[in-house]
């Protein structure tokens, strides 16, 4: 939806309001805020932004971007225990810390089906496995850098954004299904492992294909596979993990917004409708394409049961790694 109005004004640090024209914010206060619990500047940051601009022009009158990075995102999480539930205050979280962390950590402390109030789906997105200098140029597909590594043990690691993350135990996944041993290397995000392939400290890089993306001009990174079911409108040209003989290695991420515990289903409805159009805007989605990410919207039972799904598959994936956030 195209808004009439919009003005940006700048809060304390870390916050940006941005003004939507409309009636005042029913029931709560004129300003909405929504909880991200990363840096501004990153991945789940801009696509808060991005939504909070296209808000529905009726449910506040303006929205503020609250970021609360810490703790791999935890902190944000166990921010919303304490906040009020009347659509005042919202979260934006990947799945990784609903889904992920309870497996990871001893104690994550939070529950994410009963400390939290599911609303709607807002983005998905997925992951490719890419290569650079430090591997041989005949190296084409993912089964051709599994026979490299193996021949090539003290070369063969990878880097991943962050050790517990979706693309770490993909390259984990990849590894053991080919019967080769990949050093995992962690760092702060995709972009800096990005250029340790470039320069050739790493021989390969797990992350998000917009980040790989942004990466491809170089010539220096190859993307030899997709995370996805089918192949990533993203990178057409390449083929997915399943397509090369991987057919267990089918992951993709998502972003969802939930309410504190206890939001009332007129509360809940009330910011889902605002989102469903916010989240349909053909702008939106051109804003977030670079980044890799489609916009997506769901029903509060719809994500509530994709998180069951997610939290159930990941459990037994972690224990087989032998994974721990507490070590």
């Amino acid at each position: 939806m195209q808004l009439t109005r919009r003005q940006v004004l700048q809060g304390a640090a870390g916050s940006t309001v941005l003004a939507v024209a409309g009636p005042a914010f029913a029931q709560a206060s004129d300003i909405a805020r929504v909880i991200v619990g990363f840096p501004a500047g990153g991945t789940a940051d801009t696509m808060c932004r991005r939504l909070a601009e296209r808000l529905h022009p009726g449910y506040a009158k303006s929205v503020v971007v609250d970021n609360k990075p810490g703790a791999g995102g935890k902190i944000a999480v166990q921010s919303m225990k304490s906040l009020p539930a009347d659509g005042s205050v919202m979260l934006l979280t990947p799945m990784s810390m609903l889904g992920i962390y309870p497996h990871t950590y001893k104690n994550v402390g939070y529950n994410p089906f009963t400390d939290l109030t599911p609303v709607s789906l807002s983005t998905t997105f997925e992951f490719g496995f890419c290569i650079g200098p430090a591997v041989p140029e005949s190296v084409r597909t993912l089964s051709d850098f599994l026979a490299w590594a193996k021949t090539n043990p003290g070369k063969a690691n990878f880097g991943s954004p962050a050790p517990g993350s979706i693309p770490h135990f993909i390259g984990v996944l990849l590894g053991q299904a080919g019967g080769a041993q990949l050093t995992h290397v962690a760092y702060r995000g995709t972009g800096p492992a990005l250029l340790d392939l470039i320069g050739g400290q790493v021989a390969a890089v797990s992350g998000l294909i917009g980040d790989i993306n942004a990466q491809m001009a170089s010539g220096k990174v190859r993307l030899l596979g997709v995370s996805g079911e089918k192949r990533s409108k993203f990178a057409p040209q390449v083929p997915t993990y399943a397509e090369q003989g991987f057919k267990e290695l089918v992951f993709s991420e998502w972003y969802g917004i939930y309410l504190p515990p206890g939001a009332k289903p007129d509360v809940v409805q009330r910011l889902h409708a605002a989102l469903v159009p916010a989240l349909a805007s053909p702008e939106l989605a051109q804003g977030i394409a670079a980044m890799g990410l489609e916009p997506a919207s769901s029903t509060p039972a719809e994500l509530e049961a994709r998180l069951k799904a997610d939290t159930q598959r990941w459990g037994p994936i972690v224990r087989s790694i032998g994974f721990t956030a507490d070590s």
